[in-house]
């Protein structure tokens, strides 16, 4: 009798209210989590800008890119995913809007598309979808985590929000959207404000996608009450607000997330199994000789 596989899961990581809050570090944190609770998980990151690779793009304002195993130049982000999970990654990891267009053109030249006007909806986002599910196919991957690059209602994400949002209408429970956003402090008033991520939650549903689960970057503990109000305006479970903390090092993230309960989150939204409690020893002791060699910098 043949066994039936189980359908590969995918999550996928949207930013909001601000640039630059680290969807690739909560990714490959999450990630690492899966890992360590004995699930096969990879990440990939779509890039917004038109470039077709990040090869050409100044160090100075993009950060340094990441060259794979197959020699495909990527987005640095790339490095931390290697880093936290001991697994290589390659041109599939890393997708720009310049590549897909670049895709579809070529195929409209050869005639692919027999005469058909080509659109956003559905060539583009029929290619994204088509490069989303490209690492899920190898049979590889038990769970894909998507990183969409830029910041949600930005014009230039909007393809990639649409191909999320007709993958969760065709796949349901096998998908999950965390978005990550910000909640700034004020010093005048002593308070974290919800304000933000509420308006950006609203532009995401506005565009048909409803976050499973908040990830909240601030400097400040998010209280219990910030949580409650948080879920009641963004239609997410209490316990799916998550509190992402200033940390010193972004190596203490996966122990924050843990902390926090992330992994268990995400599972029982994709309906998956524990399996087994996650061994962070080796990770804690890498932390903390880190820490010590970082003390040791400072003191010179």
């Amino acid at each position: 009798m043949e066994t039936k596989t189980s359908p590969v899961k995918y999550i996928f990581v949207t930013g909001g209210v601000s640039s630059s809050l680290g969807k690739g570090i909560i990714s490959a944190s999450l990630a690492k989590l899966l890992q360590a609770r004995g699930y096969s998980a990879t990440i990939q990151k779509l890039d917004p800008y038109i470039n077709v690779d990040p090869g050409t793009l100044n160090p100075y304002e993009h950060g340094e890119c990441f060259v794979t195993n197959d020699g495909a130049e990527t987005d640095l982000d790339l490095g931390h995913y290697e880093r936290f999970l001991n697994v290589p990654t390659s041109q599939s990891n890393n997708v720009t809007t310049g590549r897909i267009y670049q895709t579809v053109i070529n195929k409209e030249r050869e005639g692919a598309y027999l005469g058909k006007t080509v659109q956003v909806i559905p060539h583009i986002t029929d290619e994204i979808k088509r490069r989303i599910k490209l690492l899920g196919e190898t049979g590889q991957f038990e769970v894909v985590i998507t990183e969409i690059g830029g910041t949600v209602g930005d014009i230039e994400s909007l393809p990639f929000i649409e191909a999320v949002r007709q993958m969760i209408w065709e796949m349901g429970s096998n998908c999950a959207v965390i978005h990550l956003t910000l909640l700034p402090y004020l010093t005048v008033t002593g308070e974290l404000k919800t304000k933000p991520t509420q308006h950006s939650v609203k532009t995401l549903l506005e565009y048909g996608v409803q976050p499973d689960i908040l990830v909240c970057r601030s400097e400040k503990p998010v209280n219990a009450e910030i949580r409650r109000k948080l879920a009641l305006f963004c239609n997410v479970n209490v316990n799916a607000v998550i509190e992402s903390i200033d940390a010193s090092t972004i190596y203490d993230v996966p122990l924050l997330m843990l902390k926090e309960q992330l992994d268990k989150v995400v599972l029982a939204k994709l309906k998956l199994p524990l399996r087994q409690e996650p061994d962070m020893e080796g990770w804690k002791n890498f932390l903390g000789k880190l820490k010590i060699q970082l003390l040791k910098l400072e003191l010179v």
